[in-house]
């Protein structure tokens, strides 16, 4: 079983940035597509982003285009999601899983990890 972990969130002001990461075990990381999920309070949970294996097909949701990227380092099983221009609808829990590829749904049995807290302040 894959287990992936969610680090960098925190507290910013509106407009700042941050870096999340995901940190993954097992020897077979370069082989996942991967993606980025939030859940905003009261809300359903919401695809951000999604990388293939390379790293080179991109995809991102139109509310975080031009202004989170998405990237990975298969050398040290990491994924990151950079992410500028912050505003207050950002804030939510950030979610790493896996996916099917070319796709962005969760695969089969894929579990949630507890996630990071981003938190934009106005």
């Amino acid at each position: 079983q894959v287990q992936l972990i969610e680090s960098g969130g925190g507290l910013v002001q509106a407009g700042g940035s941050l870096r999340l990461s995901c940190a993954a075990s097992g020897r077979t990381f370069s082989t996942y597509t991967l993606g980025w999920f939030r859940r905003a309070p009261g809300k359903e949970r919401e695809f951000v982003a999604r990388i293939g294996r390379s790293g080179i097909i991109i995809y991102y949701a139109d509310s975080v285009k031009g202004r989170f990227t998405i990237s990975r380092d298969n050398a040290k099983n990491a994924m990151y999601l950079q992410m500028n221009s912050l505003k207050p609808e950002d804030t939510a829990v950030y979610y790493c899983n896996r996916l099917l590829p070319g796709t962005s749904t969760v695969v089969p049995g894929g579990s949630w990890g507890q996630g990071t807290q981003v938190t934009v302040s106005s």
